[in-house]
């Protein structure tokens, strides 16, 4: 299967539990597609080294269980999350405003749901936050974990996503 990620990568700082990103990388590919018919497909996961999102609009959650303490982060390009609120809502505006950022914020809580009953079903619980949502060119994204931040870019013909995670080590 396509989205499923394997946990090894050069060296051991790199180390990221895979059963904890595939939950949120499927998650995101069945919201996308159900609920704005779009086809994301994932590029291979890198090591982020700085906190400027990729994308023009992020959606980031903290989440916290007795195994783990991290976050994850959907960010958006501008011309996706305008093509993903048409294809859900039939119409959107011509560039990012508060219900472009609304929708991202729920399109993040959608998709930290998804992950979340996932997660349960292989005994992990986790608490999870309310999304904040953050948007502008060259915005940063603050993850609230100490460990190193997996990046996984998701391409499709009308823009790109990104989904990030940081969990403490």
């Amino acid at each position: 299967m396509q989205n499923q990620y394997t946990n090894r990568q050069k060296g051991s700082e790199s180390f990221m539990n895979v059963e904890f990103i595939n939950p949120f990388l499927s998650s995101l590919l069945n919201v996308m597609s159900t609920m704005a018919q779009m086809e994301l497909t994932p590029e291979k996961p890198r090591l982020k080294k700085d906190e400027i999102a990729m994308g023009d609009v992020s959606g980031l959650i903290g989440m916290v269980s007795d195994q783990a303490k991290g976050s994850l982060s959907i960010t958006f390009e501008a011309s996706l999350a305008i093509a993903t609120m048409k294809g859900m809502v039939g119409e959107g505006p011509d560039e990012v405003n508060e219900e472009i950022t609304d929708l991202v914020g729920e399109i993040t809580n959608m998709v930290t749901g998804g992950a979340k009953r996932m997660l349960s079903e292989k005994g992990f619980e986790f608490d999870m936050a309310t999304p904040m949502v953050v948007s502008g060119k060259k915005h940063t994204i603050h993850h609230k974990a100490e460990g190193p931040i997996v990046i996984i870019p998701l391409n499709s013909p009308n823009g790109k996503a990104f989904i990030e995670f940081s969990f403490d080590s």
